[in-house]
């Protein structure tokens, strides 16, 4: 049997069919933007080298682009010289950083995103009005440590599990609770709820902590999940945001979710077989990457696209005064 293709057929085979849901909104959200756009005008208006403290959003794409541009990242502020400007990332950080950098009279510009920095000081209001915190959130994350540096020590508790919520000790103090901006809304729900078994009379926060791009881009998964046969998440494995989004489809009915930081990292064959897919991004993914991620499936499918928008954002944030002077 001759298995050699005529010559041209290879050239003229019809490629497979492959329908991707791109959830809407997903990727960039306003804090991130305006974290990035923070970097840059430093490095515009002072020249290279500007230091940043941590990776400004959790993405190497991004963090490699800002690096190319004069950006150096460090991970403490002793790692910076007194005379360099010196960038605190979107995730917020403890009070004594930038209380060590006025001591040292550096140039600092403070990135946190704004919707991180209110929590900051809704947790501080509620620790001088003499309530202990239950912060829900993971522990070691960025933007959990940032929160626990506002508040004076012993006065929060974290709790990061149903189990926590039921069993860790807490002291016998009026309590409230406040969460880290990008966890699971249903997770958060259900820890929510055995906080409130547990501790009846707990204060209520004035606002959910959980952020707008958050809870948009969650929701949006959960619009495609069911029609997806595999969802493809565009985001790095130390994105609390983007991680979310996986358990989040999986949870929503589609039956495997994956991460993908590059388009290049992505297997198209993972796809054969299957005629629908979604395609979703956290909230530090450049579009770019979910472009790259389209244009590797199209080395193997012929794909079309829709989009399934849930929410449109409008939201923009200021740039600090330092920046715009």
């Amino acid at each position: 049997m001759n298995d050699t293709a005529p010559v041209g057929q290879a050239a003229t085979m019809v490629k497979p069919a492959l329908h991707v849901l791109l959830a809407g909104p997903r990727g960039f959200c306003a804090g991130v933007d305006r974290a990035i756009k923070i970097v840059e005008e430093a490095i515009r208006k002072f020249g290279p080298p500007v230091y940043v403290r941590h990776e400004i959003v959790h993405n190497q794409f991004v963090v490699e682009g800002l690096r190319a541009q004069g950006a150096v990242f460090v991970e403490e502020l002793d790692e910076v010289p007194d005379d360099a400007p010196v960038v605190f990332s979107a995730h917020g950080v403890p009070k004594a950083v930038p209380a060590e950098a006025k001591r040292r009279e550096m140039i600092y510009l403070d990135a946190t995103c704004p919707l991180v920095s209110k929590v900051h000081r809704a947790a501080e209001h509620q620790s001088s009005a003499g309530r202990h915190i239950l912060l829900i959130g993971h522990e070691g994350h960025p933007e959990v440590v940032g929160t626990m540096g506002q508040l004076p020590e012993g006065s929060f508790t974290l709790i990061e599990s149903v189990e926590d919520a039921e069993g860790k000790p807490v002291p016998d103090l009026p309590l409230t609770y406040t969460t880290q901006t990008t966890l699971s809304v249903e997770d958060t729900a259900g820890i929510v709820a055995a906080l409130r078994r547990r501790f009846p009379d707990m204060a209520e926060p004035h606002k959910d902590s959980i952020c707008y791009a958050t809870t948009n881009r969650q929701a949006a998964v959960k619009a495609i999940a069911e029609r997806s046969e595999m969802m493809v998440v565009v985001g790095a494995p130390n994105s609390s945001n983007s991680v979310r989004l996986r358990e989040v489809a999986v949870r929503a009915g589609c039956p495997h979710a994956i991460m993908v930081q590059r388009g290049f990292e992505l297997d198209p064959a993972l796809m054969d077989g299957k005629a629908t897919i979604g395609i979703s991004a956290g909230a530090s993914a450049p579009e770019l990457l979910v472009e790259e991620v389209l244009a590797r499936l199209r080395q193997r499918f012929m794909v079309t696209t829709e989009e399934v928008v849930v929410a449109e954002e409008t939201i923009t944030f200021k740039l600090p005064a330092l920046l715009t002077r």
